[in-house]
């Protein structure tokens, strides 16, 4: 039964083939999260140090997808200074980008996204460059810091 349910694990992970988006947390604010798709996902709190991570996924309605990340408890609803990762899922590639709501949250903080196969995007004080989109197989990760 052991070997079985091995091989059924190494068929998942062949079918399943599919990258996530990761928020790592190296600032020393604790930060609040939440996934936005075709419906508003629940707060998330990332202590100084943590991460988060989701699985690329498609909304039914909107195919975009976005994480919203505010420095406030309950910004999202508060209209907080609000950073976006912001990524679609389009077969074999995602699109990926970076963007600020109602001000800059990580100003005077290093924000980067990165993804092996696919250009960064770099705000090297937190300041929004402009618009920036990028790609990558939908099999890689993309991995937003804050610094």
């Amino acid at each position: 039964m052991r070997g079985t349910f091995a091989s059924l694990l190494v068929f998942a992970v062949t079918v399943s083939a599919i990258g996530d988006a990761i928020v790592i947390n190296e600032s020393s604010d604790t930060i609040y999260l939440w996934s936005v798709g075709d419906t508003t996902g629940e707060q998330v709190t990332i202590q100084p140090g943590g991460l988060w991570s989701e699985e690329f996924r498609r909304g039914s309605i909107n195919p975009g997808v976005a994480i919203k990340i505010t420095k406030e408890e309950g910004g999202l609803n508060a209209g907080a200074p609000t950073q976006i990762l912001g990524y679609t899922l389009d077969g074999a590639r995602v699109w990926y980008s970076l963007d600020a709501v109602n001000g800059e949250p990580f100003a005077g903080q290093a924000l980067e996204v990165m993804s092996n196969g696919g250009g960064s995007i770099v705000w090297p004080e937190g300041k929004d460059i402009g618009d920036v989109t990028r790609d990558t197989s939908s099999e890689e990760d993309v991995v937003f810091t804050i610094s």
